[in-house]
């Protein structure tokens, strides 16, 4: 198992803080996009700074750049790293798609595919000519051509993050990983499930795939405060990060169990009342999801993680950069710990071991 970090470039120290989380093992820096500063630029700026550790988007929003453009991009940033880069990828949503870049919202899971193909086209230096109902190129009845692309083929390895049933289907089937946000190990069949069905449909398995669990990380002996602060922060995702009846968070909290819950949290948040929204959001959605607690708490979780097959934490700290360094080089030790099967961190409770889903093992160390 292996940890990333995720980075914001652009703040102040961010680009020792890089250096120094590439010497002591960290294995990926991951830029965020949304709606604020575009990931790739300050990808190519950690590049130039850095040496061996790995570079990723998590995530570039579908739509946001055709997907030729997008190719481009990424190539040109796997040829400036040294063949260091992963693109995320995600599909976002209705609000911030029409809202915010203009483009509508239509067809996500089609769109998803048809990226990743066009991506890999290019990737491949074919000439592009694609066959498809969202982007087809060229476009027929156009004065377009079909162009071969003016760059050095090579491979850019595509992780999605997807939490609907399709497109997790989807992700198993061709994509080289998967970003899952909201993962919860002890339901892990409701991710995995699809994912795996969709490898086996393109006759692959979960082991083709690499598998990223983001999580925040915070070292504490108040496990309850810390969850309840990271259960707050989903009230906003549940009563926002959607359009009409649509949210794709809400929809995989539905499947994961909390569907009662969740519908509260909304109607709170949607009428104005965002403090009740908060207290109701579940606290396991703050304590499930992440690694919160004393040293000895997070390497029990770390190894429902492990069980489950996650490949890859996607660590999210917070505070000054040299308490940020502290809590990954922690994380980093729990987790050779865990791959080393370490007997003390077997102390996990039956009641986890019987919540614990169906899942795989991967032998992988950091």
């Amino acid at each position: 198992m292996k940890v990333g970090v995720a980075i914001e470039p652009r703040l102040p120290g961010a680009v020792e803080f890089a250096q120094q989380a590439e010497q002591i093992g960290v294995d990926s820096l991951w830029v965020p996009e949304v709606w604020g500063y575009d990931a790739l630029t300050g990808l190519a700026f950690l590049a130039a700074r850095t040496s061996t550790i790995e570079l990723g988007t998590f995530v570039v929003q579908l739509g946001s750049r055709s997907p030729a453009l997008l190719a481009t991009s990424a190539l040109s940033l796997q040829q400036l790293s040294g063949g260091r880069f992963r693109l995320g990828i995600g599909v976002s949503g209705p609000a911030v798609m029409e809202g915010w870049h203009g483009v509508r919202f239509r067809k996500p899971v089609q769109s998803t595919r048809e990226t990743i193909e066009i991506t890999r086209t290019v990737s491949r230096g074919e000439r592009l000519v694609h066959d498809g109902e969202i982007y087809p190129l060229p476009l027929p009845d156009s004065a377009g051509r079909s162009l071969r692309p003016m760059v050095a083929p090579q491979h850019v390895p595509v992780y999605v993050a997807a939490m609907g049933p399709a497109n997790l289907r989807l992700t198993g089937e061709v994509a080289d990983g998967w970003l899952g946000n909201a993962f919860i190990p002890e339901s892990a069949e409701v991710f995995l499930g699809p994912l795996r069905e969709g490898a086996e449909r393109a006759g692959r398995s979960l082991d083709d795939l690499t598998l990223v669990a983001p999580v925040a990380v915070e070292i504490t002996d108040d496990a309850a405060a810390a969850a309840r602060r990271h259960a707050d922060g989903y009230a906003f995702t549940i009563g926002s990060m959607g359009a009409g009846a649509r949210n794709f968070y809400n929809d995989a909290f539905v499947r994961l169990g909390f569907g009662d819950a969740i519908a509260r949290v909304a109607e709170l948040w949607q009428a104005g009342d965002k403090t009740a929204a908060r207290a109701a959001v579940p606290i396991e959605l703050g304590s499930h999801t992440n690694l919160l607690g004393t040293p000895e708490l997070i390497a029990q979780r770390i190894r429902l993680y492990q069980d489950a097959g996650i490949d890859m934490l996607l660590a999210k700290v917070d505070g000054p950069f040299e308490q940020q360094l502290e809590t990954l080089e922690t994380l980093i030790a729990l987790v050779r710990r865990s791959v080393r099967r370490d007997p003390e961190i077997d102390s996990v409770s039956q009641v986890d071991r019987d919540h614990r889903g169906p899942g795989r093992r991967r032998g992988d160390g950091v």
